[in-house]
């Protein structure tokens, strides 16, 4: 006699959760914020504003300061480089590799004018700090009601 299984919908939703994850993951690349392409991968950053400054916070962990190329090119921020490849003289063999190596390169619209001679850069703990100070006529005016 054939009898049918209860419907269970947690379990339903869950595997439909794991397939759209996996969709995703080989559109997109690899979890983390990384583009799994031919050794390039791409850092977090996060983009914010003061009322005098536009500041971007770039994650670049174990990597050294003269590697990181920050420039601004119009209304980009533009922020490249290499994190090397460690070398050691003892031979391992690696059963898990999730830390990225290799070039990348982030591309940041600046969504007001700064002054590009004032911008500065600065890089502590993993983390780079740029500020773009606005220029003048692009911060906000407050103005007084008669």
């Amino acid at each position: 006699m054939f009898e049918l299984a209860p419907w269970r919908p947690n379990r339903e939703i869950s595997t439909l959760r794991r397939e759209m994850d996996r969709l995703f993951e080989d559109f997109f690349g690899e979890k983390g914020g990384f583009l799994a392409e031919a050794g390039k991968w791409m850092p977090a950053v996060d983009v914010s504003e003061t009322d005098d400054n536009i500041i971007v916070k770039a994650e670049l962990p174990g990597m050294k300061s003269e590697d990181i190329d920050v420039s601004v090119q119009g209304d980009v921020l533009v922020i490249k480089g290499e994190k090397k490849e460690e070398t050691e003289e003892k031979k391992e063999n690696f059963h898990l590799i999730e830390r990225r190596r290799g070039e990348f390169a982030r591309s940041i619209r600046i969504p007001v004018p700064v002054d590009q001679d004032k911008v500065s850069a600065k890089y502590e703990n993993g983390v780079l700090a740029v500020t773009l100070p606005k220029k003048e006529e692009s911060k906000a005016k407050q103005i007084k009601i008669d």
